[in-house]
């Protein structure tokens, strides 16, 4: 591990309530990282919809990978890659659980434990009702997201979207 590793690792988070149907995005995004052969640097968790809880496991990132819903009025399934620095810079648009998560990044910013930050905002509908699955809209492009993440972090997307693509067959 290079000195610059030696701070803990990479986290992939998956933030959203996968209760309310396409928020949960990048819950689902994660769950899909986890059934893949990853490198030991590398973490992937679900961070639900933020909180306190998840300052530990972000103060000992370098890296965060996050992914998330947002409710901008692009067309579903929209991605941005965002890479902001406080939480001004993050969109307006997060879905409800964003005040908690862009207040815990604020917190590392404050004490020097700043890691680099990489969002991938997935555009969504209006919030659905409690209890709502998935969109088989934005379920049918689990596999593009995660190939996204992991291009994002170097890795051979091709070989893990292979590894996905088994693994859900």
């Amino acid at each position: 591990m290079s000195a610059s590793e030696d701070r803990g690792s990479v986290l992939v988070l998956g933030i959203g309530n996968v209760l309310m149907g396409d928020e949960g995005i990048g819950v689902h995004v994660v769950n899909r990282l986890q059934e893949l052969d990853l490198p030991d640097h590398l973490t992937c968790l679900d961070g639900g919809t933020g909180g306190f809880a998840l300052l530990g496991a972000m103060g000992e990132a370098r890296r965060i990978v996050m992914i998330d819903a947002t409710i901008d009025g692009a067309p579903s399934g929209s991605v941005r890659r965002l890479c902001p620095r406080f939480s001004r810079d993050y969109p307006r648009t997060l879905t409800a659980h964003d005040i908690g998560l862009k207040d815990l990044l604020d917190v590392l910013y404050l004490t020097d434990s700043a890691p680099d930050v990489t969002l991938f905002a997935v555009s969504i509908e209006a919030l659905q009702e409690v209890g709502a699955p998935l969109s088989s809209e934005l379920s049918a492009r689990v596999p593009e997201f995660v190939a996204l993440v992991l291009e994002e972090l170097g890795l051979d997307a091709a070989a893990e979207r292979r590894a996905v693509d088994a693994a859900v067959s």
